[in-house]
């Protein structure tokens, strides 16, 4: 049977680009349907316009620390608007570079929203297009509860349009989102709250990186309260907010930000068409080909709930495309030592197995952990101080996981994690020569380790 398309992609975010223009460079002819804005989730309300908020949030301590390098600064003032606006422009770039790099793949764009037909039709602004294979690549979305008053709340796609910055505000969740929103706004200026419903936050990070973000989030001011969730959210009649916890207390706020959770982005896209099963959660089902259960159909990126980075769908979308129109080059995709980093500030970096995910897989583990003060704060008043532990495997001397909490730790797990996929032990770390004066040389200089 001919087709219009050897494949058809829904979402044109971060894996269904790479897909769509590894694919039609391979030579397949290829469509990508689009109905919000290209480069998705990350581009537009997620990674990058949050890296550029929290490098804003950083402006604050860094005034405040150039003292004590003899600057002398007058009185700093921040202007929200000027940051969003800027931060606009800067997606828009964007958004022209992902219309460029699909339409110069010799991708076909159609801007619209896609429905499913049947197992190789697809519908776009009342046209039809057939195609050999369908992939689903339409992300997630936030969630908030359904509690009285919800409607006053708002979420990650809202946050970063807010016309001012607002100078009350309950962050309400517990996972990396509502921390690193916390550290926003409080960086911005504005009086924070962190409500999590939990005994503390970042639940599946290391216990010790857990902690030591906790502590250093209180040394900064940050409001912390764990075992609190809010009932009801009333808006009252000057326009702010009063939030009912479920112990009975009322916080006030301009602005609840909740951040509890996404779910897969599956609204009006023809399921019911097709034979696509959904797991327990709600994403869809696929094999270790990224088929469902339909096998013209395929799915990858944060709507299958594996693993929801924008690089792992970025890997996801290389593999699809290869496997489909390229074989010779394919390779399964290997979701172990997957780095990641939290941009809260202080940064989280961390890479491999937590101390307790080890224990319960059975190994025999050594703690290596260093607690210190950078350089760059030793002349200046800030009391923030690091963490860097290391998990290893006491029987095989293999580093199991890498863990930091610290200025740019992002940066300096990136480097790491390529150790770690190449199953470097502990010695080899030992015998590696550290860098002079930084603070990523203490992963090469930990010798003894912690007791427990």
């Amino acid at each position: 049977m001919s087709y219009d398309f050897d494949l058809f992609v829904i979402g044109a975010g971060s894996g269904g680009v790479r897909a769509a223009r590894f694919a039609a460079g391979y030579g397949a002819r290829v469509a990508v349907a689009e109905s919000r804005y290209l480069g998705g989730t990350c581009v537009n309300v997620g990674c990058v316009p949050k890296k550029l908020l929290v490098y804003g949030a950083h402006f604050s301590e860094d005034f405040e620390q150039a003292a004590g390098f003899g600057w002398s600064l007058g009185e700093a003032s921040f202007d929200w608007p000027t940051l969003i606006a800027n931060k606009n422009r800067e997606i828009q770039r964007l958004n022209g570079i992902y219309r460029n790099l699909l339409t110069n793949s010799g991708v076909t764009l159609f801007e619209g929203h896609a429905r499913i037909v049947d197992a190789h039709t697809v519908e776009v602004n009342g046209q039809r297009h057939s195609a050999e294979r369908i992939l689903i690549a339409t992300g997630g979305w936030p969630q908030i509860p359904d509690i009285p008053g919800r409607e006053h709340a708002i979420s990650s796609n809202e946050a970063f349009f807010l016309e001012q910055l607002p100078k009350r505000v309950l962050v309400v969740g517990g996972g990396y989102i509502a921390v690193e929103f916390a550290s926003i706004f409080h960086g911005l200026g504005a009086q924070t709250s962190l409500l999590y419903r939990g005994e503390l936050f970042l639940r599946g990070f290391d216990g010790a990186v857990r902690e030591h973000l906790r502590d250093e989030l209180s040394k900064k001011g940050l409001d912390l309260q764990f075992n609190a969730d809010i009932a009801r959210i009333e808006k009252r009649a000057d326009g702010s907010l009063a939030a009912t916890l479920k112990d009975g207390r009322v916080l006030e706020a301009d602005c609840v930000f909740y951040a509890t959770g996404r779910r897969p982005m599956l609204d009006n896209l023809g399921l019911e068409n097709v034979e696509v099963k959904l797991d327990k959660r709600g994403y869809i089902e696929v094999d270790e080909l990224f088929q469902t259960s339909t096998p013209s159909i395929l799915a990858l990126g944060d709507v299958i709930g594996r693993v929801q980075l924008t690089p792992v769908a970025l890997a996801e979308g290389m593999a699809v495309a290869r496997r489909l129109f390229k074989p010779e080059e394919y390779r399964p995709l290997d979701y172990r030592m997957i780095p990641t980093a939290v941009f809260s500030l202080p940064n989280i970096g961390t890479v491999g197995l937590s101390e307790e995910q080890a224990i319960e897989d059975g190994h025999k583990v050594k703690i290596f952990e260093s607690r210190f003060r950078p350089m760059k704060q030793t002349l200046t008043e800030c009391q923030e101080r690091t963490l860097m532990k290391l998990v290893v495997d006491a029987d095989s001397d293999r580093v199991l996981g890498c863990h930091m909490v610290g200025p740019e730790a992002g940066e300096i797990i990136q480097g790491l994690a390529i150790a770690l996929k190449a199953g470097a032990t502990k010695q080899v770390f030992d015998e590696t020569i550290g860098v002079h004066p930084s603070a990523a040389e203490e992963f090469v200089t930990l010798r003894t380790p912690v007791s427990r």
